[in-house]
């Protein structure tokens, strides 16, 4: 009697990404992605995806997906031994300090953040002398090393709870100036600022969204608060990625563009394929580390692994925790 092959899983998921991945690509990352599912069950491992992520990463080997604050949210309740973070550093220090006890992985230590680069502890605490007394709402998209010297931290996607929840006339918000002066916009609260920039999203433009809408009538134009006031002024709705993706999903706008990283619109099209996506580009050069070759390599060899020091790690878990609660 003959014996019907067992499908590779591959096999089950290309169905899924064939619109955004072509056949004869996929041919090359089938062996990667049936590796990596076979890795993460001997190794009791899940791979935690940022939503910039590729599709090939996000909906073929990811076990949770999301933004920064989902992320941090998610990485609480994390049964698993091993953690892969498909995202940059800073995700991953937050992934580890939410979960102490267990093995965080990072596929390339070198995958960084220009929001993360424009400030330092040193900033942070010549801050606070020249603003005594004044609160320090960090980005999560910042070092474990800030994050300990703040007081608490937000994402693009609560922010202005956060700001809100203080009770205080002003606070600092660091480091992204755009999205600090975003949410100034929305709340009474004063927004102290400091001149870090998300390198993806401050290309885009006012002008840019006005060509938009004049080469694809009807468009709905969704922007990430990164960007620069005068290109949220343009727009339709403003939010965090995980928002945006929301919006798309109960709107249903026939035609939609996404002003954020490229990756996000591949992954949201991929859901709504009935739904035209206009894609002006901006790509995250960091992001684009992470393949699912270094993801298979970091589940292979244990490598690398995301170590705070204690005295960093336990100020800057208090500030990530206060977040979360506020959420």
């Amino acid at each position: 009697m003959l014996s019907i092959p067992e499908l590779r899983p591959s096999e089950h998921l290309y169905a899924k990404v064939r619109h955004a991945i072509p056949a004869i690509e996929w041919s090359m990352l089938s062996e990667d992605i049936d590796a990596i599912i076979a890795l993460k069950k001997s190794r009791n491992a899940v791979i935690l995806a940022h939503n910039y992520q590729t599709p090939d990463i996000f909906h073929c080997v990811a076990d949770i997906v999301g933004d920064s604050l989902a992320l941090a949210r998610e990485a609480m309740h994390v049964q698993a031994d091993v953690i892969v973070l498909a995202g940059v550093h800073f995700m991953a220090e937050t992934a580890k300090l939410l979960n102490p006890s267990k093995t965080v992985l990072i596929p390339d230590r070198g995958a960084g953040c220009s929001l993360a680069d424009s400030i330092t502890p040193e900033d942070v605490r010549l801050l606070r002398q020249k603003y005594p007394g004044v609160p320090i709402v960090t980005y999560v998209n910042t070092s474990a090393a800030v994050k300990a010297e703040s007081d608490i931290c937000c994402t693009s996607g609560n922010a202005k709870a956060v700001i809100e929840s203080l009770g205080v006339e002003r606070v600092i918000m660091l480091p992204d100036e755009y999205l600090a002066r975003n949410i100034a916009a929305e709340t009474k609260v004063k927004v102290i600022t400091w001149t870090g920039h998300c390198e993806v999203h401050e290309r885009f433009t006012a002008e840019e969204v006005r060509q938009l809408r004049e080469n694809h009538p009807g468009v709905v134009v969704l922007a990430h608060p990164e960007c620069p006031p005068d290109v949220l002024a343009e727009a339709d709705f403003a939010g965090s990625t995980a928002a945006m993706s929301s919006y798309v999903a109960s709107k249903r706008p026939p035609r939609v563009v996404l002003l954020t990283e490229c990756s996000m619109s591949d992954n949201v099209a991929i859901q709504y394929p009935d739904l035209e996506f206009i894609r002006p580009c901006n790509l995250c050069p960091h992001m684009k580390t992470i393949t699912l070759g270094n993801i298979r390599h970091a589940l292979e060899t244990m490598q690398h692994q995301v170590t705070i020091d204690d005295s960093v790690a336990a100020r800057a878990r208090l500030a990530v925790e206060r977040m979360l609660a506020v959420t």
